[in-house]
């Protein structure tokens, strides 16, 4: 069948509008999309920054979408395998290479699709997948949080870095942030965030012990040579998560890691029961997914160049009415 979609035809341009043939593969249903989502995943694909790209792609890993006349959270993270410990070698993720949700109709397996939380807007449950579950992983699955922790959380924000603070601050942790910017900060301080802190500052570490201490957990997506001074602020014990690499290269002493027994962990996305216990979670706590603004599909460049340039505080959504 032939679906309307924002189509990515080759790197560093912006996907147009059109149509596209879809072939139903005979395990999956096809669904109509009513909401999506961008990630910073996206934005990487588009640059032509990303292994194993492929042109003419649909991109878009999130997505809200109608089912026999129900609402569900697409789980875009496809064939985990069966260690929850890391995925297999066949695993992938929505939007690339399978065509994502950046469409009017997506083609997915049953087993991916989990009802809408009732207590949230199509856009604000479009918002969660991907970032949600980025952001459970590393903090409950990785870093095995407790309730007594407390948790640093770096470039404050972006969608991963947001959820893992709302759910830090509803398991009841004491949650602290850095940014660039002073705004970035306030914002989530308002939130519920006991700090913030400013990342370019040379002495960001020695601020943050000086003035709350030391942190049990911290989660981090930059890397970079800043990374050491997330190292510096770790509790004994400490466990630091790390999704993402955007800065690049780290630096790393390695006596304040054995010394202070602080745990590196690796992480991305997250298995199917990562995906269930973080739609629980949700449920429970009525966690609504910070949204900084919603675009119509048809404004797609606009919603990518805003990520790309860092100015969004929160998700950006789309609203996939073609």
């Amino acid at each position: 069948m032939k679906t309307k979609a924002a189509i990515l035809n080759g790197p560093d341009q912006l996907p147009i509008i059109g149509e596209l043939d879809l072939k139903l593969e005979s395990n999956k249903v096809m669904v109509k999309v009513m909401a999506s989502a961008l990630n910073h995943r996206d934005v990487w694909i588009k640059k032509g920054m990303y292994g194993g790209i492929i042109y003419p792609i649909i991109l878009g890993s999130d997505g809200i979408v109608e089912y026999k006349g129900g609402l569900f959270l697409i789980n875009p993270g496809l064939n985990w395998g069966n260690d929850e410990a890391f995925h297999g070698s066949n695993f992938e993720i929505l939007g690339l290479p399978s065509h994502g949700c950046f469409a009017e109709y997506v083609q997915i397996e049953e087993k991916y699709l989990h009802p809408k939380p009732d207590h949230l807007s199509l856009t604000e449950a479009a918002a969660i997948p991907l970032a949600g579950l980025t952001a459970f992983r590393a903090l409950f699955a990785k870093a095995q949080l407790k309730k007594s922790d407390k948790v640093f959380i770096s470039g404050i924000g972006g969608g991963v870095a947001l959820f893992a603070m709302q759910f830090a601050i509803a398991n009841g942790n004491e949650v602290y942030v850095s940014s660039s910017s002073t705004e970035k900060i306030e914002k989530a301080i308002a939130l519920g965030a006991k700090g913030g802190f400013n990342y370019k500052d040379e002495d960001m570490d020695k601020q943050v012990l000086k003035s709350v201490g030391p942190m049990d957990v911290v989660i981090d997506s930059a890397g970079g040579k800043g990374f050491s001074k997330l190292v510096n602020i770790s509790n004994k014990g400490g466990r630091i998560s790390i999704y993402g690499g955007t800065v690049g290269k780290m630096e790393l002493i390695p006596q304040k890691l054995f010394w202070n027994h602080v745990s590196i962990y690796g992480t991305t996305m997250g298995s199917d029961q990562d995906f269930k216990e973080m739609i629980k979670f949700i449920n429970f706590h009525k966690i609504k997914p910070i949204v900084d603004e919603v675009f119509p599909i048809q404004e797609i460049g606009a919603a990518l160049l805003k990520m790309e340039n860092g100015q969004q505080f929160g998700k950006l959504v789309l609203s996939n009415s073609f």
